[in-house]
């Protein structure tokens, strides 16, 4: 599991920047996607560019998790790091956040979720090709088409057979 780091010596100086795992497919989908909706109001880099400026930050907590650092210092981490990008996206979106911060049942499920991703993100890169698309800028709702499928064929075979 991630350690959540809160605080570091060495905040970004002009905007905020979310640091994630530049070897991994399913986070490069997720970050140029994300990219695409925060247009410049925030800096993404891997960790393998900026965990040498980060002293403060073990390089195996990198690893683990995407951080977002902000320019007081503040760093939210694993899934607050993405519920927290939101809030530069336009539109702005708070509610995942808010709920992360104000419901432990919520901050368990997502941490321990984040933690499952993390830990198959090979596999999880090809579903969320299946269920979203090849391009992360205009991801496609195909996981309604799969369920959708999935329940029409229940139904034929529990009517049928």
């Amino acid at each position: 599991m991630f350690s959540k780091i809160y605080k570091t010596a060495f905040a970004p100086i002009e905007k905020p920047m979310m640091v994630w795992d530049g070897e991994c497919g399913f986070c490069k989908y997720w970050i140029t996607h994300w990219n695409s909706k925060t247009d410049d109001r925030l800096d993404y880099f891997t960790f393998q560019e900026v965990a040498s400026q980060y002293p403060d930050i073990p390089l195996q907590e990198f690893r683990k998790a995407s951080r977002l650092i902000e320019t007081d210092g503040r760093i939210y981490s694993g899934p607050d790091s993405a519920f927290r990008s939101f809030s530069y996206f336009n539109p702005k979106t708070l509610v995942w956040h808010r709920w992360y911060n104000s419901y432990k049942w919520f901050t368990f499920i997502c941490d321990h979720g984040y933690n499952f991703i993390a830990t198959h993100r090979p596999f999880m890169f090809n579903l969320t090709i299946l269920f979203f698309g090849k391009d992360p800028k205009s991801v496609k709702p195909y996981w309604a088409i799969i369920i959708l499928l999935l329940i029409a064929g229940y139904y034929t075979v529990a009517v049928y057979l």
